[in-house]
């Protein structure tokens, strides 16, 4: 050890194991602070996430304390209360996960600038993606991938990092109060599941058992073979190394998926404004304002058993499977015309996973604004619906009103005989939809 204290500012790293901040200065100084600055400028903006949060902060903190440290916990901005602690303890450096949001690089250079203002030390590591968002570039120029299957081959191709060891020991400088956590907010989702990098990695050991069937089962909407994992990738609570790593093929298909997670946030890091601003430019797209038409479809009530069951399994558990996603999101922007960061808002309010790059990434592709190569690509609800939901079995879990209608039939209730309609107190499509 050098010697010395470095204060670590946890952000969406909140794990010990394969957390390069926190290992480095465990292994460099004496003495540790894991902080954390609880920011009232992202007070109140989704419950759900708030609640998971709170999960993984106190998950934290016993992880920490179990190694002999603790989770200070401070509340204001992270800039200010970070520089106050780190003087306050004698630190000589602040270490810290980069990141690549419009908020994070703002933070960033706010920090960089006060310490070099104190005469601190800043370092930055790596953790949030597999592959450093800036790190891969085109070989033919530019200084980032616009489409995605080109960045796969060069990601797969690269050297990745070595996973940094949790460490053993957590030394806190004496006397210093760690602060307390805020109550357990709650949350809007009942189904909402528990945060924390302890949650995360029995998950993780789970979906490794099923994870040989991925690619057979990922787009069965009722069976739902998916690994859930993305919350405590969004939160790091995993690290998107261990779980890349944890695969038994670097090539398969659900590895992929964390490629594709690590080809938004390089996106996110090239174009700040992604949240709001189309990358791509269609002048055949004339959005349509419509609350009353914007309200249904966020509420599960479109008379589209399919998009129906999507949204309203994103208000009960917070999360929503992928293919529904897409569907949801092709029915909104597709069919009714509606502005994709209208859609974007309503996700993120309700989404435990939710964050930009990919929130956001992921409406624009569908929305045909994004880097899709093919913008104009349709997702047809009674289509898709027919072929990941065949018997509707994910259509009745989500709508009830629906549950006694057997087999596919769910999903074109209006093809029913109208004494059937009328028992069923479901509504039908919006105005204007075709099919």
């Amino acid at each position: 050890m050098s010697g010395g204290t470095a204060v670590v500012l946890f952000t969406r790293d909140l794990r010990v194991h394969d957390n390069p901040a926190l290992a480095a200065a465990c292994a460099t100084f004496d003495r540790v602070v894991p902080l954390f600055v609880l920011d009232p400028e992202l007070a109140g903006l989704a419950a759900n996430r708030h609640r998971f949060l709170h999960d993984s902060l106190a998950d934290l903190r016993d992880a920490l304390q179990e190694r002999g440290g603790d989770l200070v916990v401070r509340r204001g901005d992270p800039v200010a209360e970070t520089i106050r602690l780190a003087r306050k303890v004698g630190a000589r450096g602040v270490a810290l996960s980069a990141d690549v949001s419009h908020y994070a690089r703002r933070r960033e250079r706010r920090l960089r600038d006060e310490c070099e203002r104190h005469r601190l030390l800043l370092k930055l590591f790596p953790g949030i993606t597999v592959v450093d968002p800036g790190a891969l570039t085109p070989g033919g120029g530019g200084d980032h991938y616009r489409v995605f299957s080109p960045y796969h081959r060069s990601w797969l191709a690269t050297t990745w990092r070595d996973e940094a060891p949790a460490p053993r020991t957590v030394h806190l400088p004496a006397d210093l109060p760690a602060g307390r956590l805020p109550g357990a907010p709650r949350a809007d989702s009942p189904g909402l599941p528990t945060g924390g990098e302890r949650a995360g990695r029995r998950r993780l050991r789970d979906w490794l058992t099923e994870i040989d069937r991925y690619a057979e089962r990922h787009d069965d909407m009722a069976g739902d073979g998916t690994s859930r994992l993305s919350p405590y990738l969004r939160f790091g609570c995993l690290s998107p190394l261990s779980v890349a790593r944890a695969a038994p093929d670097r090539d398969g298909e659900f590895v992929r998926q964390v490629c594709w997670r690590d080809f938004y946030y390089q996106l996110a890091l090239a174009n700040p404004g992604l949240s709001r601003t189309a990358i791509r430019s269609r002048n055949d797209t004339d959005w349509r304002t419509d609350a009353d038409a914007l309200a249904a479809w966020a509420e599960g009530r479109t008379g589209v058993p399919i998009v129906d069951a999507g949204m309203r399994q994103l208000r009960a558990e917070g999360w929503m499977h992928n293919r529904a996603r897409l569907i949801t999101a092709g029915y909104l922007t597709k069919k009714l015309k509606l502005d994709w960061r209208t859609g974007l808002d309503v996700f993120y309010r309700w989404l435990v996973d939710g964050d930009v790059p990919n929130n956001s990434g992921n409406w624009q592709w569908v929305a045909g604004v994004g880097t899709d190569t093919r913008p104009h690509r349709g997702f047809n609800p009674i289509r898709q619906a027919h072929r990941f939901d065949p018997d509707g079995e994910y259509v009745r879990r989500y709508v009830p009103e629906l549950a006694s209608v057997s087999g596919k039939a769910v999903h074109e209730p209006w093809k029913l005989p109208p004494d059937v309609r009328r028992q069923l107190d479901y509504p039908p499509p919006l105005t204007g939809y075709d099919g």
